[in-house]
């Protein structure tokens, strides 16, 4: 019987990846608000967004698959921060993520749960994948699919990429629901389901997961889920860690959530770290890029915006160094710390791409992460039907 383990992130495929971005913007439609059944994910209000839903097994078979995702969640939104659409702006990310396979779960449910509704908030995602847990169980991939595509907020809007990433190691057939079915409804919510089977590429396809893939046009893959990651630690590794520690002064919470937010940044930035140098490394990168946005806490981001405005935060709602100051002392004291984070995030990609170009140099084909190399390549092959292309 399968034991529970303690997980950690997952990747979104990660990364993950989930606010859809149109490449074209003539049609541009408003997303649609979710409160999500683990989370509180309101979709931002842009309209140029890429959806991708992770749905993982958590039977204790997917150990491997799970601790290679949390090692690569930060590969996949590092890579997606390059994309840009054919009028050159840049798409913004969300994941949603769900659990199925777990005996935890409610059978009732057909043991699936969706943790995440879809959320561009990375430290919120690094949460949920950290917080899985492993348990025997039941996999019934029609059923989650059919969750998924019915739970979530899809957007309608034809311009835009909307994903799905399975991953299991049972047939693609167990279960009442049939999947086809479900594919049927995610053909017709322009939904591309890619496929990822835990084991033997033939027996994947015997199993129906090819045929799963096909269905809405997109890819099948095969992976060793069990495969340990090897990470390529750099001399640029120390310093990108030290400008993380540098980053984190420079944000300013308010509102409600201000506190507790910048505790979960801290707390990631810990499981990271625990995990690999490596990884907290190329999560500090992923704080640098402009996927790592914090404006329904941070002022500095929400400074930014332009529906922002500084008078509607009341005075207990700022930082104890910012109340019983006027507009214009908030707003210097803002522009000072969007200047220093400016100057920090600058410095941790120009190290970064010196620490890119040495682990090109030392980098071995079995060092790569496949979970990582499956969803990159099929992210980018159906991007490339959007109008998305890729500038590093």
């Amino acid at each position: 019987m399968k034991t529970i383990k303690q997980l950690g992130s997952f990747c979104i495929a990660i990364l993950t990846l989930t606010t859809v971005f149109a490449c074209n913007t003539s049609d541009k439609k408003k997303p649609i608000e979710l409160i999500a059944q683990a989370s509180e994910t309101i979709e931002p209000k842009e309209t140029n967004t890429v959806q991708i839903a992770l749905l993982l097994d958590t039977s204790n078979s997917m150990d491997g698959l799970i601790n290679q995702a949390k090692s690569q969640l930060w590969d996949i939104v590092n890579e997606f921060s390059y994309a840009k659409c054919g009028n050159d702006s840049r798409p913004n990310l969300q994941i949603a993520l769900y659990q199925y396979g777990n005996d935890n779960l409610s059978a009732n449910e057909g043991y699936i749960q969706q943790v995440l509704g879809f959320s561009s908030d990375l430290d919120e995602i690094s949460e949920k994948l950290f917080s899985l847990t492993t348990n025997g169980g039941e996999e019934y991939c029609g059923k989650v699919l059919q969750t998924s595509l019915h739970q979530l907020p899809w957007n309608k809007n034809p311009d835009l990429l909307r994903m799905i990433f399975i991953a299991g190691n049972e047939p693609f057939t167990q279960g009442r629901y049939n999947y086809r079915t479900a594919l049927a409804n995610a053909n017709e919510k322009d939904v591309v389901v890619n496929t990822i089977f835990c084991g033997n590429y033939e027996l994947g396809i015997n199993t129906d997961w090819k045929n799963g893939a096909s269905l809405t046009g997109g890819e099948y893959m095969a992976i060793d889920h069990n495969k340990k990651v090897v990470q390529i630690n750099t001399p640029y590794d120390d310093i990108i860690i030290k400008l993380n520690s540098k980053l984190n002064t420079t944000y300013v919470s308010y509102g409600s959530m201000g506190k507790s937010k910048i505790i979960a940044q801290e707390v990631q930035d810990s499981n990271a770290l625990e995990m690999e140098e490596a990884v907290a490394v190329k999560r500090a990168v992923s704080k640098s890029s402009r996927l790592y946005n914090n404006k329904k806490w941070d002022l500095v981001d929400a400074y930014d915006d332009t529906e922002f405005e500084i008078s509607s935060v009341e005075n207990d709602e700022l930082p104890e160094e910012l109340q019983g100051k006027n507009e214009k002392e908030i707003k210097m004291f803002i522009e000072s710390k969007k200047s220093e984070r400016e100057e920090i995030q600058k410095e941790i990609q120009e190290y970064n791409s010196k620490r890119l170009a040495y682990i090109s140099e030392h980098q071995k084909d079995e060092n790569s992460g496949e979970l990582e190399n499956a969803m990159i390549k099929a992210i980018k092959k159906q991007a490339k039907t959007k109008n998305y292309s890729w500038e590093q």
